[in-house]
């Protein structure tokens, strides 16, 4: 029999995501049974800690490597922004998918937007990224550390346990919560997460028959763009203890990358941009744009 296995975390995210590629794997090849196997990792395990804590993001992913490697998956399905920025050897990323809504999205019950929070609000996120421009936005906010899936802290923002908190806005709108987003933090103003909106497939390195059947599902757009923002994090030698904020678009000439470097205790942020032609190599751009960032003083920022 002709069949594919995804190995998934089981929040109702990562299972949207995941059944997302499975349709689509269907319907690139009418033949092929795709099934699911869901999993825990320690990432969604532990919730009373910080991510930066605790390892990062990189927690969400082990499990399902594991998989892999042990034959048990052929792929896994990831918020292309909670993947290192180094792979475990072995590992590679097959494919990019159309990226969707890359912005974080306000969601409060009272307020509609940042502005209108009063002095002393109590804002919920995990992102040191989130953290900082907040700070810089408004440093007289209460930020406080929001852990677990996209229901769990509705529902703690909902029980008023916040004023309102941060979610990127394509977790929402693929979970049809998109009604929930008061507005967006849109950049180049305020910028997501390296590759955030865009989902990534893993596979084993070696592994010819699955990359080829994957290979319909890849958008070179998205790729382009996440490769550029990746890039920049990486030569920061980025991870989720510094807040690193990357943003790229295809512009009318090629691609321009925005980046931020920031400071999630005081609020301060320095930004940097660069710009190539479409011929140009993303991963180049990433390093223009991060060689800016430290020589504006981002360093002293990444040392902590």
């Amino acid at each position: 029999m002709n069949v594919l296995r995804i190995a998934t975390r089981q929040s109702a995210l990562a299972l949207w995501q995941a059944e997302h590629v499975a349709a689509r794997l269907r319907a690139a090849h009418p033949d092929l049974t795709v099934e699911l196997l869901p999993m825990t990792t320690r990432g969604d395990r532990i919730l009373d800690r910080p991510l930066a804590q605790i390892g990062g993001k990189g927690l969400f992913l082990k499990e399902l490597e594991v998989a892999i490697a042990e034959r048990r998956a052929d792929i896994a399905v990831h918020s292309y922004k909670d993947m290192p920025m180094e792979l475990e050897p072995g590992f590679d990323v097959g494919a990019v998918l159309e990226r969707a809504d890359a912005a974080d999205g306000f969601v409060s019950v009272k307020y509609a937007r940042i502005d209108e929070l009063p002095a002393g609000a109590v804002v919920g996120t995990s992102s040191l990224r989130r953290q900082a421009q907040l700070r810089a936005l408004r440093p007289d906010l209460v930020l406080v550390d929001l852990r677990g899936n996209v229901n769990t802290r509705l529902a703690k923002l909902d029980a008023g346990d916040y004023d309102a908190i941060v979610l990127a806005c394509a977790g929402l709108e693929r979970l049809g919560l998109g009604s929930r987003v008061r507005s967006r933090l849109a950049p180049p103003d305020w910028l997501p997460a390296a590759a955030q909106g865009a989902i990534a497939i893993e596979l084993r390195a070696d592994d010819e028959r699955t990359a080829a059947l994957i290979a319909p599902l890849h958008d070179e757009a998205a790729a382009r763009c996440t490769a550029a923002e990746r890039a920049m994090t990486r030569h920061l030698q980025g991870n989720c203890e510094v807040p690193i904020a990357a943003w790229c678009v295809e512009a009318e000439h090629g691609l321009h990358l925005y980046g931020l470097v920031g400071d999630s205790a005081t609020g301060q942020l320095i930004r940097a941009s660069g710009a190539t032609e479409f011929d140009g190599e993303p991963e180049a751009l990433g390093r223009q744009v991060a060689e800016e960032l430290l020589a504006l003083g981002a360093g002293a920022l990444l040392k902590g």
